[in-house]
């Protein structure tokens, strides 16, 4: 959770022992990269990502290195905690399914996301290897302005067909930006 009167938490504990974990905004983006390579096979994914993030190898057997990679990843990575939403009773609620794809991807996107840093913050994301949070670098690049390159095209992405007469040439020319724009993974 992103949380401005505490620091932001990279610390986790694992059969206590403490750990600092690499969250640094591209370790993250690499660890993604690691999980799409279908050429990887799991365990060696697994015992990769650790290393990746923690920097040492777990005397743990892969079950055990498992869990302590969901773990960082609820924790830490995807900043969501997993709680089952309850009623007012207490009762558990039934899970909504979400499969809302975000109109963005970050490695499509790069360069217009790289761009829209140095308008918006005069951030230099090279730079900032190594060094930018992935939560802080989330919070950023959705608070990024109506009018920088990366937020004009995911609204070219998400806008709405005009219905009605006389709207044939608008629709016909946001449609072929949407293909123009549109997502390719």
């Amino acid at each position: 959770m992103f949380n401005l009167a505490y620091s932001l938490e990279k610390i986790i504990e694992i059969d206590g022992t403490l750990y600092e974990v690499d969250m640094s905004f591209d370790n993250i983006l690499k660890l993604y990269d690691l999980f799409n390579d279908d050429e990887i096979d799991d365990v060696t994914q697994v015992e990769t990502a650790l290393l990746m993030l923690l920097g040492v190898e777990l005397e743990l057997t892969i079950q055990g290195k498992s869990e302590v990679l969901q773990q960082i990843y609820t924790q830490l990575i995807s900043g969501k905690q997993l709680e089952q939403a309850v009623d007012i009773q207490g009762n558990p609620m039934p899970e909504v399914a979400n499969d809302n794809k975000p109109p963005y991807s970050i490695k499509q996107d790069a360069e217009f996301i790289y761009a829209s840093f140095m308008q918006d913050y005069g951030i230099d994301l090279f730079e900032q290897q190594g060094k930018l949070d992935w939560r802080k670098f989330l919070a950023l690049l959705d608070g990024l302005k109506g009018d920088t390159r990366f937020k004009e095209v995911v609204n070219i992405r998400t806008m709405e067909l005009p219905t009605g007469k006389g709207n044939a040439k608008q629709r016909e020319k946001i449609n072929k930006a949407k293909k123009a724009y549109q997502l390719k993974e």
